[in-house]
């Protein structure tokens, strides 16, 4: 602990973890703290399965129907999940048509426009020339292109088409699905990063409370804990950790399902992932299903997880989610957990403390994405460079082993 670094960081989830490995890679000397004994957080999973019904403070032991405990990984926050074959919907006429123009799009490339003006042309005005329906656009704007909201349909369509392509070509590249999902659950991953921290030098160290955040002149020199300052020119943490330098600006309700079947009408599919876009049933947001199941090692034989979230817009947020439980039915057991939304109150650019946001009802982590690169510019002054990260890690193991 008595050590000067350039970074700490508070918490181990996602967010946090990632930025680890990213500063580590950048030669930066990094210190790692959580108050818990385990990684992940609020993104953590949880094993066995009798932790899980202790958490939700229910009296019952899991029946024996659930199979081992041991063999469960359930995670508390969906992300990163899989889609499924979306064939059916590309094979209708105009919807291809508009696909083969994503496709082809280049922003460099004037010829591919087909009369588009990507700066100028909304997206509104780029579905009304390819005829598209409302339940086509829904699903493209929230299920392709993974907009929470209706608002990019009054804006300039290039990032909408830039969005698309990425799916599709992630589509074209992993075969049904364009997401990725570790077995075991998303607990893997904060751990992956932690591990790629610790590779290049990074320190770590769980289950260590934090008593103060050392302020002077207004800037952030470091973090107390157990006696003991460890020095930093910068801090990253999860809202938790600066109750004081963020605000609620909402909540979200996550329900955790065990269930005995696949979801119907997905083809038995051992994943998947649901969008309900919030035209669909009158809401201001989408409600999200993902389901994984034993094929991933998070549940016994023969057992599902389904996950459904929303962000809370009324006094009764269950029943704000009834449409996508309907789809669950039979449920085995159920685990309600309503959250609230911090983000930070200010840039962190004077202070040095740059908290994360806390995790949305999504089950993708494109907000995720954009909270990290949105943190890394601001420490940095610069865009996060992925590429050159990849050669900074080719350089220490070589291509092929990474």
């Amino acid at each position: 602990m008595d050590e000067e670094y350039d970074v700490i960081v508070l918490g181990t989830g996602l967010t946090e973890c990632i930025l680890s490995g990213i500063m580590s890679v950048n030669g930066k000397k990094v210190l790692h703290m959580d108050r818990n004994p385990y990684y992940g957080g609020e993104s953590s999973s949880i094993t066995p399965l009798e932790e899980l019904y202790k958490r939700f403070n229910l009296q019952d032991s899991p029946p024996e129907s659930m199979g081992r405990g041991r063999d469960w990984n359930v995670d508390l926050i969906p992300k990163f999940l899989m889609a499924n074959d979306l064939m059916g919907m590309f094979e209708k006429r105009r919807f291809r048509k508009f696909l083969v123009f994503v496709a082809n799009f280049d922003e460099n490339d004037p010829k591919t426009f087909e009369g588009v003006d990507p700066k100028a042309t909304t997206m509104r005005d780029v579905y009304k020339k390819f005829d598209l329906g409302q339940d086509v656009i829904d699903f493209t704007g929230h299920a392709l292109a993974l907009y929470r909201t209706d608002d990019y349909l009054d804006v300039p369509c290039l990032e909408t088409i830039n969005r698309i392509k990425l799916y599709s070509e992630s589509l074209a590249r992993y075969g049904k699905s364009p997401y990725l999902y570790p077995l075991y659950g998303l607990g893997e991953l904060p751990q992956g990063f932690a591990r790629l921290s610790a590779i290049y030098g990074g320190t770590y160290m769980l289950n260590k409370p934090v008593e103060e955040i050392v302020m002077e002149g207004g800037k952030v020199v470091g973090v107390k804990s157990e006696g003991e300052v460890a020095r930093c020119k910068q801090l990253i943490c999860d809202p938790s950790y600066i109750s004081d330098r963020v605000r609620k600006v909402g909540q979200v309700i996550r329900v955790i399902c065990i269930l005995s079947h696949p979801i119907k009408n997905t083809n038995d599919a051992n994943s998947c992932q649901i969008i309900i876009p919030q035209n669909q049933v009158n809401r201001n947001s989408d409600i999200y299903v993902c389901m994984i199941s034993y094929a991933h090692n998070v549940a016994a034989q023969g057992k599902y997880i389904a996950i459904v979230s929303t962000t809370v817009e009324t006094s009764e947020p269950e029943t704000e989610i009834e449409p996508a439980l309907e789809l669950l039915e039979p449920i085995d057991q159920k685990f309600v957990a309503i959250s609230d939304l911090y983000e930070p109150t200010d840039d962190g650019t004077e202070s040095q403390v740059f908290a994360s946001r806390s995790y949305d009802a999504t089950t993708h982590f494109e907000t995720t994405c954009n909270d990290i690169k949105d943190i890394y510019k601001r420490m940095t002054g610069t865009d996060f460079d992925f590429e050159n990260m990849k050669r900074k890690q080719n350089d220490v193991f070589g291509e092929d082993e990474q």
